[in-house]
């Protein structure tokens, strides 16, 4: 296991605002590459690394260990005034108040990298952040908190960030910790085709098993097909343009999770680069008692339909499960789930 060193560089100082599982991750990799990183987060999580090393892991045997200092993870806001570069990880609900909070404090033509679910949050700090250069980004892999302190990634996907000049000297840092940071022209379709994967969150919350497990049950492939192909629909209609995040490209995704179990784990082993124990950030979210981002997940693409006078019924359909379940706490087995989804479909095309 590698061990962090206690002195505090003199690079530039990234701030990480919204330290949960994503952002205690992303941030203890950059510690493990000498990055002088501040993490900003609420109390239980500052409670918890106060008694608990911060250990970050991978899916490939990555390991990092190290126990914070005050001036690494604080609650005060006011920390983000000395920000070099700031990366926003709080949940999509919270996008509004920590968008009002940086305002506070945020130092003009500060960059500011949005790593959040969902495909308004950018847009959504740029409004109150004016004098800042947000840019979108996008983080495609899964993490979960397995133990106190301990954050796992465990799927593959690199970060992608908006092109923007503000962010060429940062990229040595994120590359130094093995968390390379991609620059786009085209982040729209980034984030749309993020989404197309991330329309699985839901199913494996409702599912209540392991992600490797739940995509292992062809009618839970089913499921996310039928929400994918309702999203590459729509976003055809928009003209959104998708691009390949998987080996396989993403208008071929919906086709290969409908296959047999047999020939599905034959050709796509390497879609199941997946840690066993991994499951979605929406499952911890129910199992925690927090409410879900499934608004900015499927609800984006329910108010795609809308703007285009269409209709989503599976992704309607799941958003409302999804809340349900926050209140009752039921799982659906993967036959239910699928006859619910086509159910919502033959409705509304009735």
């Amino acid at each position: 296991m590698v061990q962090a060193t206690s002195s505090r560089s003199s690079s530039p100082r990234i701030v990480v605002f919204g330290a949960g599982s994503v952002g205690c991750y992303v941030g203890g990799r950059l510690i493990s590459g000498g990055a002088n990183v501040v993490m900003i987060g609420r109390a239980r999580i500052g409670q918890t690394l106060k008694k608990h090393p911060l250990v970050v892991t991978d899916y490939q045997s990555f390991e990092f260990q190290t126990q914070l200092t005050p001036e690494q993870f604080t609650e005060d806001p006011a920390q983000v005034a000395e920000a070099d570069l700031v990366l926003v990880t709080v949940k999509s609900a919270a996008t509004t108040e920590a968008a009002l909070t940086l305002a506070r404090h945020l130092k003009p033509g500060t960059p500011v990298i949005s790593l959040q679910n969902g495909i308004s949050n950018a847009e959504e700090l740029r409004q109150h952040l004016p004098n800042a250069r947000v840019c979108a980004g996008m983080i495609p892999f899964n993490v979960v908190q397995k133990s106190p302190g301990h954050f796992h990634h465990g799927t593959e996907g690199h970060l992608m960030a908006e092109r923007d000049d503000s962010l060429d000297a940062f990229l040595p840092l994120f590359e130094l910790c093995g968390l390379p940071l991609e620059l786009r022209d085209d982040m729209k379709s980034v984030m749309w085709s993020k989404l197309l994967l991330n329309l699985n969150n839901p199913i494996n919350a409702l599912s209540n098993v392991p992600l490797l497990e739940e995509l292992s049950d062809r009618s839970y492939r089913r499921c996310l097909a039928a929400a994918q192909r309702e999203t590459l629909s729509l976003m055809g209609h928009a003209g959104i343009d998708t691009i390949k995040l998987t080996a396989i490209p993403m208008r071929l995704v919906p086709v290969v999770m409908s296959l047999p179990d047999w020939l599905f784990k034959r050709l796509a082993s390497r879609m199941l680069a997946i840690d066993p124990i991994a499951r979605s950030s929406m499952w911890e979210d129910l199992e925690a008692g927090r409410p879900t981002e499934v608004d900015w997940i499927n609800g984006e693409v329910v108010r795609l339909a809308e703007t285009l006078n269409k209709s989503a019924p599976v992704n309607r359909r799941l958003t409302e499960l999804v809340h349900e379940c926050e209140k009752t706490r039921r799982r659906w087995p993967g036959d239910e789930l699928l006859a619910e989804l086509r159910a919502a479909l033959r409705k509304a095309n009735s």
